[in-house]
């Protein structure tokens, strides 16, 4: 099978072998050559196809789901799409999944084809694909999202599951980075975590590789203090792609500026600006094709909109932005991709990249260059509108006065982009892609917040500080805009909290992805002093009646990446406008009856996994998952360790012998005799906050610390559960029994664990020390964190916490196969 009819299989399905779509030159370049650092494309000419196809020929899927070649070793398991909006996840996502259905290579997740996953606030795919790292899938999600994880901060998920997500996301992972022109803080941050993936200092598992992708993409833009672009080598059309994209490169767009500018940021002036410019609209807005207008702040996009609809009263106009939840959402792409006409579309920036959206007028608020040719390319898109005149663009202008309110004014951007930009039109006429190619690679990156090598090894500990928060990544993320919230609607009131149940034994569960609505860090600063106030999950819960997790009233300003629930009667969002905190006297619809029984969270205190219908014998369980973490080695050709992770795997559980733990196993009658790994019984251990996994640790050190590998295998052992890593610490609500001079996560110095003969090996009757908690050389020489920084010295962070995966691996494969009926 050639590549020219396994792309035309990917675009037209059944249809293919008559109506053959032949992909553009550069498209065939990618799939047969050798991967580019860089592809710069102009907009339209199928960017998102070439990359996704290209990959997948290239891991040697052929039609019907044969896999049916070698896959090329440039080429990792993993191929992740990083966007910087939501908006371009969701259309990404549904094209890509219809391609792979037209090859005959999608399926779920352990089905041996290729899986497709969505990664962006709100989505519930948080861990199933990082359950099977040996096969091929796809990723596609937001820059904040996908960012975050890469820096083991991960938004919107267990703090437990961050190593898990760091690993797999810089082993056997292709990163795709797409409309870097929008990408903020976060294009320097991609660009130092490939230059720490190519540096000796930090070894790789499995290879990993970057490409960013854009129409105006400046090669200037990748150079940072770690980084060398000279060493980048780039793609980009040439003449024969050219010819055969003629009609998109030459199609018409006359180019004016409308006789009025956004001059002041105050709401009065504002109110004249938008009165303005819905008469504008109105006058331009062609009742036979479709209207786009793009503004730079939701709260402009969304006065305007609310002027039109007076005026368009049963028309089928849009309005288009970020702060809608997922289900508005959804309904919003299906009417965005309908075929009509009198149709006026009112977006903000979110529309501007990646939508495959047309109109025959475009209307736009200034805006840096890059984004402006982003924008134009909405515009008359594939050339479609020919004569009379083609298509038109109207400019408006952000008048600056070089004084304080201009930051204010320009928002979300500066005023020296803003000025570039308007030096550079004020001269065009027309935005015809072939004149626009080479302006916007003029543009300087603006300087942001660099990610340096001794700041990620900071982030590997996944410890929050005394304070109980966490290092703030944000500004890694995004600058111009901090990455903000996730906000959810509850019918409660003040006579009944989150945490009490309704007369059915129901409580307000954890959201579901249609309902989340994303705001930004602005809009949720004040949140909290709601009348009913916004609410967070607490995975530490409340030891003292024994809670593994809670909702818990939020008593300040919320921090980036929270997920908030809010009462339905405090209003805040409208379905057609979105949110609009403005909005108190309009009670919020909910979606759905998301109310559900109690269930166990990944919380701190909380051993769930121990928790099962079927019983399982300790000795049994340690022989389990020791095979399966050979079995995961084999498929992942995983051999420089592979003995280590293993023998991690074997030794993983002792701590379960443990008498705390014992007691919790044999709770309840249905309990069989002898030392469980897991039981029905579903009690809580006596000791608030005992870890399994320590007393593990502490008894394979105490019999093996000599061992090659010894402290490895220690760390291994001791992050199972991705709850103790790094360093040794009592909880802050901990107390020790009388006597106790030494404790941590429910280990008391003096414990015993029992003798135990399995898969093998044997582990002698023990009593615990815990001097590893103790800073300097000790009577168990050196203090676990000193091993652990040395491990992350030799190891560096990507391989550590890549055979830290694959223990947890096996250890839940073990679990799931044990409950099979």
């Amino acid at each position: 099978m050639s590549f020219r009819y396994f792309f035309s299989q990917a675009l037209l399905g059944h249809d293919a072998a008559t109506e053959e779509r032949q992909p553009y030159p550069y498209q065939e370049r990618l799939a047969s050559k050798a991967w580019p650092d860089m592809l710069n494309v102009p907009t339209g000419m199928g960017k998102t196809a070439a990359v996704t196809l290209a990959w997948a020929w290239k891991r040697g899927w052929r039609q019907k789901g044969e896999q049916r070649v070698d896959p090329q070793s440039d080429t990792p398991r993993r191929l992740v799409w990083c966007l910087p909006m939501r908006v371009l996840v969701e259309q990404t996502e549904n094209t890509i999944r219809q391609w792979l259905q037209n090859l005959g290579v999608y399926g779920d997740i352990g089905s041996d084809k290729v899986s497709l996953h969505v990664l962006m606030g709100g989505e519930s795919d948080l861990k199933t694909w990082a359950e099977h790292p040996e096969e091929d899938m796809i990723l596609v999600g937001t820059q904040d999202m996908l960012l975050s994880r890469a820096l083991m901060r991960g938004y919107g998920m267990s703090r437990y599951q961050w190593p898990i997500h760091f690993a797999l996301l810089h082993n056997d992972c292709f990163w795709v980075f797409d409309e870097v022109q929008l990408m903020g803080a976060g294009l320097t941050t991609s660009v130092q975590l490939e230059a720490f993936r190519r540096d000796a200092a930090f070894p790789l598992a499995k290879s990993s590789r970057t490409l960013w992708v854009s129409a105006t993409l400046n090669k200037a833009w990748l150079k940072t203090v770690d980084m060398d672009a000279h060493n980048l080598c780039a793609m980009e059309i040439d003449d024969k792609d050219r010819e055969q994209a003629r009609a998109r490169l030459s199609a018409v767009k006359s180019l004016q500026q409308a006789a009025f500018s956004l001059t002041e940021a105050d709401s009065k002036k504002q109110k004249e600006y938008l009165d303005k410019l819905c008469k504008l609209v109105l006058e331009k807005h062609d009742a036979s094709t479709q209207t786009l207008v793009i503004l730079n702040r939701v709260d402009r996009a969304q006065k305007l909109f609310e002027r039109l609809g007076k005026q368009r009263e049963g028309k089928s106009d849009l309005l288009i932005h970020a702060r809608f939840r997922a289900k508005e959402r959804e309904d919003q792409v299906e009417q965005l991709h309908k075929k009509t006409t009198d149709r006026i579309i009112v977006a903000t920036q979110a529309i501007e990249a990646g939508v495959d959206v047309s109109s025959r007028v475009l209307i736009t608020e200034l805006a840096p260059l890059s984004s402006m040719v982003q924008r134009f390319g909405r515009c008359n898109r594939y050339g479609e509108h020919h004569a009379p005149g083609g298509a038109h663009i109207i400019w408006l202008d952000v008048e600056t006065k070089g004084d304080k309110n201009d930051e204010k004014l320009c928002l979300p951007y500066g005023a020296e982009e803003l000025k570039a930009a308007r030096y550079t039109l004020k001269g065009l006429e027309s935005a015809s892609p072939d004149q626009l190619s080479a302006l916007a690679k003029t543009q300087e990156r603006p300087l942001t917040a660099t990610l340096r090598r001794k700041d990620l090894l900071e982030l590997f500990n996944t410890d929050p500080d005394l304070s109980g928060f966490d290092v703030d990544v944000s500004d890694y993320i995004r600058d111009s805009d901090t990455p903000g919230c996730w906000v959810f609607w509850r019918a409660f009131d003040s006579n009944r909290s989150p945490n009490q149940s309704d007369p059915d034994g129901k409580l307000e569960g954890r959201p579901q992805h249609k309902e989340l609505c994303p705001i930004s860090i602005s809009q949720a600063k004040d949140i909290h002093k709601r009348s009913h106030g916004a609410w967070y999950w607490d995975t530490l819960g409340d030891s003292k009646r024994k809670k593994n997790g809670q909702w818990v009233k939020l008593d300040r300003a919320p921090r980036p990446g929270m997920t908030l629930l809010l009462c339905t009667q405090d209003g805040g969002y409208d379905l057609k406008v979105g949110f609009d905190a403005s909005l108190k006297k309009k009670p919020v619809p909910v979606v759905g009856d998301l109310r559900e029984k109690p269930t166990e969270e990944d919380a701190f205190t909380n051993d769930q996994r121990s928790h099962q219908k079927k019983p399982v014998d300790l000795v049994e369980h340690l022989g389990n998952v020791a095979r399966e973490a050979k079995t995961l080695c084999e498929a992942l050709d995983e051999t420089n360790y592979r003995e280590a992770v293993i023998r991690a795997a074997r030794w993983h559980d002792l701590g379960k012998a443990h008498p705390v733990f014992q007691a919790t196993m044999h709770a309840c009658a249905e309990a069989p005799q002898g030392l469980l790994a897991k039981s029905p019984c579903d009690g809580r251990h006596e000791r608030p906050f005992f870890r399994h996994e320590l007393a593990s640790m502490l008894g394979w050190l105490a019999q093996h610390g000599v061992d090659p590998e010894a402290d490895l295998i220690a760390y291994l052992v001791l992050a199972h559960h991705g709850k103790v890593r790094t360093s040794l610490r009592a909880m802050p609500a901990e107390k020790p029994g009388k006597g106790v001079s030494r404790f941590a996560r429910g280990i008391w110095e003096g414990d015993t664990l029992p003798a135990l003969t399995f898969d093998g090996e044997h582990s002698a009757e023990l009593t615990l020390k815990l001097a590893l908690m103790e800073l300097g050389e000790g009577e168990q020489g050196r203090s676990w964190s000193e091993r652990a920084l040395t491990l992350l010295k030799d190891h560096g962070p990507f391989r550590l916490a890549w055979l830290e995966t694959l223990v947890r691996l096996a250890d839940w494969r073990a679990s799931a196969e044990e409950q099979r009926e």
